[in-house]
């Protein structure tokens, strides 16, 4: 769909708490699309995602209330709180980086203070890049892996691509929450006593003072991933079929913006050059051997740019401080 078309569509009455929520309305300062429509990968039937950062309001960051982010699960929209969207970014989270690399005509909204963060996103980017991309493209490979493997792979060996997956978000846990050592937390996996399991993954804890909320949050993500495992456990659908193949395009692109950015080339979220390359993996054009090789050559490419890249080891933290600063007193003067 044409941003034209997008942005009469955020006027109608579905997305009537863009402007009427206290929280949103003139503290958007970025306002865009997320998923296909912002990778270029849409079709016909493809939803509308919108993503947005606002500015907390006076009580937030003066008084004793708390803004994360605002959810509408039946719009698929998410708009962030700039201190929240601050941290992720400098953390290199895909998921919040392809908000700076849209095309013009889908940036609803961009104030003043939006374009400030969005001119200077280089100051925030690093070589966590490299860990944050991959980490998510592995997450995707492996998914993709095991619902291949279904009908082969015993039960067993099945559990053992589970626990890849959940240590593969490792990096994500260190950079998220409170840090852990393999003595904090150990999983493995072990004979087990339920029915049609040879062997299941077991965890050994040892913590002292540690966050519940970090513990919580960190358990919500491993439980996500054997979520993932148990949908895509059973495929026998055309839909379940497009949704691997979905999996598929998901991790070639983040391997490509993930080089991209290595390579001082930008974040580019709109795949313009590689539009026609991706809907082929999305429409089954190409065997799941001929993905797995193509992943092959991404990963090298990948190693590559991250062992030759320019970006430093850690983003700019004063230089982003101060665009906090200003975006906030901007604000406040208004």
């Amino acid at each position: 769909m044409k941003g034209n078309l997008i942005a009469e569509k955020l006027k109608t009455e579905e997305y009537s708490f863009l402007w009427e929520n206290e929280n949103l309305g003139k503290n958007i300062i970025l306002l865009t699309t997320g998923g296909s429509h912002a990778y270029g990968t849409n079709v016909g039937s493809s939803d509308i995602d919108i993503r947005g950062i606002c500015i907390e309001d006076r009580r937030v960051y003066w008084g004793l209330s708390n803004f994360e982010q605002f959810d509408d699960k039946a719009t698929d929209t998410v708009i962030y709180g700039l201190r929240k969207i601050v941290n992720l970014v400098l953390n290199c989270n895909p998921n919040v980086l392809e908000m700076f690399g849209t095309l013009p005509e889908h940036q609803f909204i961009l104030t003043k203070e939006g374009e400030l963060l969005k001119s200077n996103i280089k100051i925030f980017l690093s070589r966590k890049t490299y860990q944050a991309f991959g980490g998510y493209a592995t997450a995707q490979l492996r998914r993709l892996q095991n619902a291949l493997a279904r009908d082969s792979y015993p039960q067993k060996e099945k559990e053992g691509h589970i626990l890849g997956s959940i240590q593969g978000q490792f990096n994500h846990f260190q950079e998220n929450y409170q840090k852990l050592t393999g003595e904090d937390l150990k999983l493995y996996l072990d004979k087990s006593d339920k029915k049609d399991f040879e062997e299941e993954i077991f965890v050994d804890l040892n913590l002292k003072h540690y966050p519940l909320r970090d513990l919580r949050s960190m358990f919500a993500d491993m439980s996500n991933v054997i979520k993932n495992y148990e949908t895509l456990n059973h495929r026998n659908s055309k839909k379940d079929e497009l949704h691997l193949n979905k999996h598929a395009m998901h991790l070639i692109r983040l391997l490509i913006m993930g080089i991209e950015i290595l390579e001082g080339k930008g974040i580019n979220t709109y795949r313009s050059k590689d539009r026609d390359f991706l809907l082929k993996i999305r429409n089954g054009d190409f065997s799941y051997e001929e993905i797995f090789k193509m992943v092959d050559e991404l990963e090298t490419k990948f190693k590559y740019a991250a062992q030759n890249t320019d970006l430093p080891e850690r983003p700019d933290y004063e230089k982003v401080e101060e665009i906090m600063v200003e975006i906030y007193q901007n604000m406040a003067n208004k």
